[in-house]
């Protein structure tokens, strides 16, 4: 464990992971579809989010399904590179939990990158997808936990802030539970500190993604956050 971050090789390959990431996730792809759409800002327009859900209330639905897609997949490419070069680490630690560590810090960094973009002046969206995709390389059964949290959730209110809030809750507890009963109890596939490190770090990201909906919480409040309804921008809306 202590050659991990001790080694030089193997902080430089940490670093190359980071930088990696951020940089992928810094292509906000809402941003990027949007401006191809219309020719206008995002972040200029409906709630002012560079997300999907802005895009898709905003611009349409195509760009709104284009705009998922894209970020699902960059956050799905860092969390694989990350996975990748920690792999070849020189560490106590076993493989799985090496590559579990690497897909965590890509995922995160991607993360960062896409709230915080290097190339639109720090000012992204909420993170949501990057989340789910997160999720969805690394723990399939907690993807399948979070998104049934916020389909249910969805079904009743049509509301996508206070679904993603939900389900970030849901991923905090999931990611503990199924870690810890599954892959430290029973499998005995991780240790407990990497069960530690995961939930905290998830902790970290939920967090950040329920933080940057206050807006949509204060909104919530006062019985003013608008339903998602999947209708065709009309044109002269555009």
């Amino acid at each position: 464990m202590v050659s991990l971050f001790t080694d030089p090789i193997n902080i430089l390959k940490m670093a190359v992971v980071m930088v990696i990431s951020y940089l992928l996730g810094s292509l906000n792809i809402a941003i990027i579809v949007t401006k191809l759409f219309t020719g206008q800002d995002i972040r200029k327009m409906g709630s002012g989010n560079g997300g999907f859900t802005n895009v898709m209330r905003s611009v349409g639905t195509t760009a709104g399904i284009i705009t998922f897609v894209g970020d699902f997949l960059k956050c799905v490419i860092s969390v694989v590179i990350g996975g990748i070069i920690f792999k070849t680490m020189d560490s106590a630690l076993s493989p799985l939990e090496l590559a579990g560590f690497g897909k965590y810090l890509g995922g995160m960094c991607c993360f960062l990158g896409h709230i915080f973009p290097v190339y639109f002046h720090f000012k992204g969206g909420k993170g949501v997808v990057t989340v789910a995709a997160l999720l969805a390389v690394i723990n399939p059964v907690i993807f399948a936990i979070a998104l049934t949290a916020f389909l249910i959730v969805f079904a009743c209110t049509k509301i996508v802030s206070i679904s993603s809030i939900i389900s970030g809750v849901v991923v905090v507890i999931a990611t503990f539970l199924v870690t810890y009963f599954y892959g430290y109890k029973t499998a005995g596939t991780y240790s407990f500190e990497y069960v530690a490190a995961v939930t905290a770090a998830t902790f970290i990201i939920c967090g950040s993604v329920i933080a940057k909906h206050h807006s949509n919480i204060v909104r919530l409040i006062h019985g003013e956050e608008k339903k998602l309804t999947l209708k065709k921008k009309p044109k002269e809306g555009r």
